[in-house]
């Protein structure tokens, strides 16, 4: 799992320089903290590609929901991370227009159950409002799970992504090398499939082999983060076309909210850190990823 609309400065005119200089002024600016509150609105429509809607108390759950709307939030997918959690997260969405949700175990929870077969990860995205598959993947910095029943996890879920046509949520983290390799061995032994790196933090060596593959990149609050320098810069250089915004509530909030619980209104906070590092005004970036969003779901038809 892995988490202001600030002073619009500095970031349209930061492609022009020299990478180093590009990194003094990336650095520069967020040591100056020239974090701003938003007015609710701000973004005609966003939506948050993966957070953990049950992880809040059902009688604030109304709360969450609707603070996350009047930012401009229309949609969220509410992540599996068990098989049996993954059934009570479509119970939460399934009458609860603009929630989706997705059906996987997380690499922690990797070796509390059998690797399941791929054919049964398919069967369970049958119902609209199952979107996609994961978060699975691989991480390598807990440990709580073997490195063996991690992959073998992993490539399951890949499989399933490809027999039931949906993409699949990926958790990386101290792992880009062999996230890599068995993206690109999966993808040479069976076919294409569609998947989104979530909450992106790692290298730019692995965004790139995933853009190169077809897949999409996610970012999170962590990209606010005042040391997160070399985040921003691959934020900036990704394909428009394949980059999305997450919250991953109730972790990461972003600045100025960190170290608090985060929930889903706080994507906006996300999206206006990734519109300046891009030269977007909220609008256009608002646009952009839902469309990116629309396309990589194609399950997710808003009613």
């Amino acid at each position: 799992m892995a988490r202001s609309y600030r002073h619009r400065r500095g970031f349209s005119r930061v492609t022009s320089k020299k990478p180093h200089e590009r990194t003094k002024v990336f650095a520069s600016f967020y040591k100056k903290k020239r974090f701003l509150s938003f007015p609710a609105g701000l973004f005609s429509v966003l939506i948050d590609s993966h957070c953990h809607l049950d992880y809040f108390k059902d009688a604030e759950f109304p709360e969450v929901l609707a603070r996350a709307r009047a930012a401009g939030v229309a949609e969220m997918v509410s992540i599996g991370t068990s098989l049996e959690q993954s059934r009570r997260i479509l119970a939460l969405v399934e009458n609860e227009p603009g929630l989706w949700c997705s059906v996987g175990i997380h690499p922690q929870h990797a070796h509390e159950e059998p690797v399941p077969e791929p054919e049964v990860l398919a069967a369970m995205t049958a119902h609209p409002k199952v979107i996609g598959l994961g978060e699975s993947g691989l991480d390598y910095f807990y440990e709580t799970a073997p490195h063996e029943v991690q992959q073998a996890g992993f490539r399951a879920h890949i499989r399933a992504a490809r027999i039931a046509g949906v993409p699949l949520a990926i958790h990386a983290r101290n792992a880009d090398a062999d996230i890599a390799a068995i993206l690109a061995e999966e993808r040479d032994a069976g076919g294409p499939f569609d998947f989104l790196l979530h909450c992106f933090s790692s290298g730019r060596a692995l965004a790139e082999a995933a853009i190169a593959m077809g897949g999409y990149v996610s970012f999170s609050g962590i990209l606010t983060f005042p040391k997160s320098t070399e985040l921003r810069e691959i934020a900036r250089d990704m394909p428009a076309d394949r980059i999305l915004v997450e919250t991953d509530a109730p972790y990461l909030a972003p600045a100025p909210h960190r170290g608090k619980r985060n929930e889903p209104g706080w994507v906006a906070h996300t999206a206006a850190t990734l519109a300046e590092v891009r030269g977007l005004v909220p609008e256009q970036l608002a646009a952009l990823t839902t469309a990116n969003f629309r396309r990589l779901y194609p399950k997710a038809v808003p009613l």
